[in-house]
């Protein structure tokens, strides 16, 4: 079985910033909403880098995750994956274009 290792976060306070954006996303009365943007930009919801690149976490986040050293991006990334995946099946289904692999 997988087990996550233990990397401790080293810029705690630009690495909670940039979380609290990912955690309003994925907000339940929000992540319909930021589905819905993802899928008008044609992009696909596990492409962290593209949704953040194109302002859908927020403005500030670009330059948030840009300030992180390389560790606390992949941890990023991995929460960030990991909201997805929790995203309601109901949700999920009804945007399956942006879950969908092609």
């Amino acid at each position: 079985m997988f087990e996550q290792a233990a990397i401790s976060v080293q810029d705690e306070k630009t690495y909670a910033a940039l979380h609290t954006q990912i955690d309003a996303a994925f907000k339940p009365s929000d992540v319909e909403v930021f589905l819905n943007r993802v899928i008008r930009q044609k992009l696909r919801i596990r492409d962290f880098e593209s949704v953040l690149s194109r302002g859908l976490l927020g403005n500030e986040a670009i330059a948030l995750y840009k300030a992180l050293p390389v560790s606390d991006q992949g941890l990023t990334r991995e929460r960030y994956l990991r909201l997805v995946e929790a995203v309601p099946g109901d949700l999920r289904q009804r945007y399956l274009k942006a879950y969908a692999y092609y």
